[in-house]
């Protein structure tokens, strides 16, 4: 099983973070390369709710729709890809420390038989994805933190 995570302290509530990566649509602030997002099947930002993917430079979306799996507001959300050759599993972490929150996002994928040989690859691109959480806190944290850091 190919496995990855990153954490950061944000300096902002957990709440607020909660609902900013609750809405799929906002993905595309923080992650590389997904030009959108768009909601396919159950009530947006609840357990079961499906979203696909709309990649930069691809023409047609890709075969990478993801279902909300799991949410405890303020504290954890999970997901799954539901379609498509890799099926990531993973979830965002949340912890309150003082006046920040401290974001774990972990990524956990088990290679199909037919993906064996592509192991190093998927676990290269878990460890690329999870390190975009830098990428979320410069969008998330306000400016005059960043400019004192």
């Amino acid at each position: 099983m190919a496995f990855a995570e990153h954490e950061v302290v944000i300096q902002r509530d957990a709440m607020s973070i909660y609902n900013f990566l609750l809405d799929p649509r906002n993905l595309s602030c923080w992650r590389d390369g997904i030009r959108g997002v768009k909601l396919i099947s159950g009530a947006a930002a609840s357990r079961g709710a499906v979203y696909r993917p709309l990649f930069a430079g691809a023409g047609e979306p890709a075969d990478a729709d993801f279902a909300l799996t799991a949410t405890r507001p303020g504290a954890e959300i999970e997901f799954e890809v539901v379609s498509g050759p890799v099926r990531e599993r993973g979830g965002y972490y949340l912890s309150t420390e003082n006046d920040s929150t401290r974001v774990r996002f972990a990524l956990r994928c088990r290679p199909a038989m037919a993906m064996l040989l592509r192991y190093p690859a998927v676990r290269r691109s878990l460890k690329a994805q999870v390190l975009e959480l830098e990428r979320l806190k410069s969008v998330l944290e306000p400016a005059q933190v960043q400019e004192a850091a």
